[in-house]
C-alpha cells in the first residue's frame, strides 16, 4: 500500500488515546463526516494499536452492517497495513476472527454484523475490552447498545465511525449530541481531511451529489431530506432520444403491483451507457380493470419483443409474478435488492455520472421523476406515491448496475 502524509485530524485520531493526548481520559471516540474523508482505516489502525499496547489476551469486537461489509471495507485493508507495521496477523475469516500478535502480546478480534434487530443476540455473553463500530448509524440501536454493554473490562473504550443520516436518527440524538455527556471524544471529518484525494477527485464527488445527499456525503452534515428526490431531473436537460445504433445487451427491471401500478423498464446498453428505451406501465385505477400475473407476463414479453434479455429483475415481494416468469422458462429472473435510501443514492450517482440515461419515450417514468418526493415527517424515506417507475429504476441500478461495486476506500499515511 502506498502512503502519503497524514492530515492533522488523522494524526489526532491515531493518537487520541495516548497518555500525552487530551483525549486519554475519554471512554471512547465518535468520528462522523463526509465519505472518503480518511476516517475508517485510520480509526481501525488506531483501535488495534491501542488494543495491543494496553491489553494482552483480551477480546475485542469489530462490527459492521454485515460480516461481508466489515471484511471488505475494513479488515482486508487493515491486515495489509498491520503487516507493514510489523504485526503478526492470523486471518481466520472463515471463523470471523482475527488474531493479532506483536512480541509476546496477542489479542483476539471478533467480527460481527449488525444487520437487524435479531443481531443483538449474536454478541450476547461475550466480555470485551473494546469495540469498534464501522458505520454505526446503519446498525440497529439494540445491536449497538448490546455490544456497548459487553465492554465491562477495566480501561475498555468505545470506537464509533459513521456517515451522517437524518437529524432525528437515534445515533445522532443519543450519541453524537450526547458525546460530552457520555465522556466521548467527538471528531468531525470532511473530504479535505484526506490528503490522498486530489483536487480533481474532490470536484468529482462534489458533482455526484445534490440536495440532502450533498449535505451528508460531501459536507458531512446530519441533514433532513426534503423536496423532490431527484430535483435535477425536473428541467428535461437529462432526457435523451433512443440511440439509433445497435445495443450490446438488454435488461428489464420490474416493479409489480395489483392494486398499485406495475412498471417495467427496458434497458439497452449502447456505448457503455444503459438507456431506459421502453416501458410497460399499467395502472388498474387508471384503466379501470385489474390484470392477472399472466396478463402482466404478456406485457413483459411484448416489452422484450424479439430482443435477447440477459436478465429480468423483479420486486422481491412479487413472489407470484416471479414464479410465473420462472414457470415459462423464457427469462432469467432475479429478485431485486430493495434498500430504498441506498438505492436512491446509487440512482442519483448513476444519473449524474451518465451511467444511465432516461429516454423521452418513457413518459410515465418521466412523470414520476417530476413528482417523487421525500416524506416531510423527519425520517429518511420517500412518500409512497408516484414511485413505481422510480422503484424499477432503483432495482436496475442497485441490483444489476452496482452488482460488483466493492466501495473502494482511499486512505493516506506516512511511513
Amino acid at each position: 500500500m502506498k502512503f502519503t502524509a497524514f492530515s492533522e485530524k488523522q494524526l489526532k485520531l491515531l493518537r487520541w488515546w495516548c497518555d500525552s493526548s487530551d483525549g486519554a481520559e475519554r471512554d471512547g471516540i465518535i468520528c462522523d463526516g463526509a465519505v472518503r474523508s480518511g476516517k475508517t482505516l485510520c480509526m481501525s489502525v488506531s483501535f488495534v494499536s491501542w488494543a495491543m499496547l494496553n491489553f494482552d489476551g483480551g477480546s475485542f469486537a469489530v462490527c459492521g452492517k454485515t460480516i461481508r461489509s466489515v471484511k471488505r471495507n475494513l479488515v482486508v485493508p487493515l491486515i495489509s497495513v498491520l503487516t507493514d507495521l510489523g504485526f503478526d496477523v492470523k486471518d481466520k475469516l472463515s471463523s470471523n476472527i482475527l488474531e493479532v500478535q506483536i512480541g509476546n502480546r496477542k489479542n483476539i478480534f471478533y467480527l460481527f454484523g449488525g444487520r437487524d434487530e435479531g443481531s443483538a443476540a449474536l454478541i450476547q455473553g461475550i466480555t470485551l475490552c473494546g469495540v469498534l463500530f464501522d458505520e454505526a448509524a446503519l446498525m440497529p440501536r439494540s445491536f449497538v447498545e448490546q455490544a456497548v454493554a459487553r465492554c465491562s473490562v477495566e480501561r475498555s473504550k468505545l470506537w464509533f465511525n459513521c456517515n451522517p443520516e437524518y437529524p432525528q436518527h437515534w445515533f445522532c440524538t443519543e450519541w453524537v449530541k450526547k458525546a460530552k455527556e457520555k465522556n466521548l471524544l467527538y471528531m468531525h471529518f470532511t473530504m479535505e481531511d484526506n490528503p490522498s484525494l486530489s483536487k480533481s477527485m474532490l470536484k468529482r464527488y462534489q458533482k455526484l451529489y445534490s440536495g440532502s445527499f450533498y449535505q451528508r456525503y460531501v459536507l458531512g452534515k446530519w441533514t433532513a431530506t426534503e423536496g423532490l428526490v431527484y430535483p435535477f431531473m425536473s428541467d428535461g436537460k437529462m432526457l435523451y432520444d433512443v440511440p439509433k445504433n445497435e445495443f450490446d445487451n438488454f435488461v428489464i427491471s420490474c416493479d409489480y403491483g395489483t392494486v398499485n401500478p406495475s412498471s417495467f423498464g427496458l434497458w439497452g446498453l449502447s456505448g457503455g451507457i444503459w438507456y431506459r428505451i421502453g416501458e410497460y406501465y399499467y395502472s388498474s385505477r387508471r384503466e379501470g380493470i385489474s390484470r392477472t400475473d399472466e396478463e402482466h407476463y404478456k406485457g413483459l414479453c411484448e416489452l422484450a419483443g424479439s430482443r435477447k434479455i440477459a436478465e429480468v429483475i423483479v420486486d422481491p415481494s412479487a413472489a407470484s409474478f416471479i414464479e410465473v416468469i420462472k414457470r415459462h422458462g423464457k427469462f432469467k429472473v432475479t429478485a431485486a435488492k430493495n434498500n430504498v435510501t441506498d438505492g436512491i443514492r446509487q440512482v442519483s450517482c448513476a444519473l449524474k455520472q451518465g451511467d444511465i440515461r432516461i429516454c423521452r419515450c418513457c413518459t410515465d417514468c418521466i412523470r414520476e421523476f417530476g413528482m417523487y418526493r421525500w416524506d416531510s415527517g423527519g425520517r429518511d424515506s420517500p412518500l409512497k406515491e408516484n414511485d413505481h417507475a422510480m422503484d424499477d429504476v432503483r432495482y436496475f441500478v442497485a441490483t444489476f448496475l452496482n452488482r460488483y461495486d466493492d466501495s473502494i476506500f482511499a486512505f493516506a499515511s506516512e511511513r
